[in-house]
């Protein structure tokens, strides 16, 4: 398993605790978000892992090179330009040993039970471009799958924006589920991202090229998934901690 870890981001919704540091190294029952999802990564089988990094990245870059992970992990600078999810990954993409294996991308602040191994493998046995791990929970913005599990678009159900490649899409014809921040791509994709400009969110590559490429939503039906994305989350991430992953 290959995997990046999105850990550029400025966490501005856990200030104060990230005018001082990454929301990577926010603490969680005493060790940084980062250390439970690469824990969580190498146990499932990753060979090699990417981080990138922007904001206060010399303290990530310092926490990872002070520790044997025993697998490689690489560093994605992005000190000079944050580049968003989508120019994250491209720029990601080439400190990667060559291959034509798919890319497991975990965003640092989601806590899950997903079997990440079994999402993995199920990916690649898939030969989709991408598999973005979806769910059946509440939330404003939601992919709208077809039948097949097929991406074909976003819908903003508080402000009915609705985006789609397909001309005359109608969101009430597709099932609506909540994305994970979790996904595999496929390396074959790089062609494609250079199109797109130097920084630019993942999801509206994905929501642009639904139609050109084989995007696919893998339903997590027992999912139980927590974003640790604000200061009222911290004291629920313990308990998830606790209770769903730690033996």
């Amino acid at each position: 398993m290959r995997a990046l870890i999105f850990a550029a981001g400025l966490g501005t919704r856990l200030r104060p605790l990230t005018d001082t540091m990454p929301k990577a190294m926010v603490p969680v029952l005493r060790k940084p978000l980062l250390y439970h999802t690469l824990t969580r990564l190498t146990a499932a089988g990753a060979t090699e892992i990417v981080v990138n990094v922007h904001h206060f990245a010399d303290q990530i870059i310092n926490y990872i090179t002070q520790k044997d992970w025993g697998i490689p992990i690489r560093i994605s600078d992005e000190r000079q330009q944050l580049l968003n999810t989508g120019g994250g990954l491209r720029q990601a993409l080439s400190l990667f040993t060559p291959s034509e294996a798919p890319i497991l991308i975990h965003n640092v602040d989601i806590l899950s039970n997903t079997n990440l191994s079994a999402l993995y493998s199920e990916a690649e046995q898939s030969q989709a471009d991408s598999m973005l791990l979806v769910s059946d929970r509440k939330t404003q913005r939601y992919l709208l799958v077809n039948e097949h599990n097929r991406l074909m678009g976003w819908e903003n159900i508080a402000t009915h924006e609705v985006r789609s490649p397909y001309s005359n899409l109608t969101p009430s014809d597709y099932h609506h589920y909540a994305f994970s921040g979790i996904h595999v791509i496929s390396p074959r994709l790089e062609a494609a991202l250079s199109a797109y400009p130097e920084a630019f969110p993942i999801m509206d590559f994905y929501l642009n090229e639904c139609q050109q490429f084989r995007f696919e939503a893998k339903i997590a039906q027992d999912l139980h998934l927590l974003d640790v994305g604000k200061l009222d989350t911290l004291s629920a991430a313990e308990d998830f901690l606790q209770t769903e992953l730690l033996p």
